[in-house]
């Protein structure tokens, strides 16, 4: 009983600080790092020398591996290469550089992260683009065989918080899978961790393990999503044992001691 009242206490805290907006800190003997959920920085500071550069940013590192290809995108509205005082999104970048994108796959909250928490979200087209999206958190929450048959190789940009509950890197697993299983490289964007400089919380008992929490690691785990992904791969958590073909463009300027704001909230709630 009293463990899971911590559990349950943590959670909820970590949901409260989230929802709000509000910061997370932590604290040693020397210095204080604050990372604050949906907070406004300039723009400009996205691109300057010193600063985080995200793996989206750095289109010389994996353009050369979407050409000729036939690509797929796990996105939703985190995903944008930021420049000076402007955003784009990736997709519509991708286009513009005139890579073959064939497939979104969405998220939960959907491609343009408009629906609710746990909300059904079914597949669509994209009115801007006209691609096809096909939604990872409605009739299927793993690509099937029939969605890859016609995409060479697939990229995964979306921002993550770090905390075990948020679904992207459950989304993350079974992507992974499906492109272990259909021999699809799979190309991840990195993003840095708001949370990056801490670990906290109790690990995850392998028999409640759900799509809000699928490995067990802590609530707070540390971890980009790009390192994530090198970990699910390294732990042999994919089913069968079976290991995903990655490629992590990792975040420039970047370290996890680093504080980082978000410029985008990662879901509406």
């Amino acid at each position: 009983m009293c463990y899971l009242f911590t559990k349950n206490t943590v959670l909820l805290f970590v949901l409260t600080l989230l929802s709000c907006g509000k910061l997370f800190t932590s604290e040693d003997q020397s210095t204080k790092h604050e990372v604050a959920v949906g907070s406004k920085i300039p723009d400009a500071a996205q691109t300057d020398k010193g600063t985080p550069i995200v793996g989206a940013n750095r289109t010389e590192k994996y353009i050369p591996l979407l050409k000729g290809k036939r690509v797929g995108i796990v996105a939703n509205q985190t995903s944008v290469i930021f420049k000076d005082k402007n955003r784009t999104h990736l997709v519509d970048s991708l286009l513009a550089l005139q890579v073959n994108v064939v497939t979104v796959f969405s998220p939960e909250h959907g491609f343009r992260g408009q629906a609710d928490a746990a909300e059904h979200v079914a597949d669509g087209v994209d009115t801007k683009t006209g691609l096809p999206i096909i939604s990872l958190h409605g009739k299927t929450r793993k690509p099937l065989p029939e969605h890859l048959k016609a995409i060479d190789v697939m990229v995964f940009d979306i921002q993550d918080v770090g905390v075990r509950f948020y679904t992207y890197i459950s989304t993350l697993h079974y992507v992974m899978e499906a492109c272990a299983e259909n021999n699809i490289p799979l190309i991840i964007l990195d993003r840095p961790n708001p949370n990056g400089n801490y670990v906290d919380g109790p690990v995850l008992n392998p028999k409640h393990k759900s799509f809000v929490g699928m490995h067990p690691v802590a609530l707070v785990h540390g971890m980009t999503i790009g390192e994530y992904a090198q970990m699910i791969n390294g732990e042999k958590w994919l089913a069968n044992g079976a290991q995903c073909n990655i490629t992590v463009v990792t975040v420039e300027n970047y370290t996890h001691d680093t504080p980082y704001s978000l410029l985008i909230k990662p879901s509406p709630n």
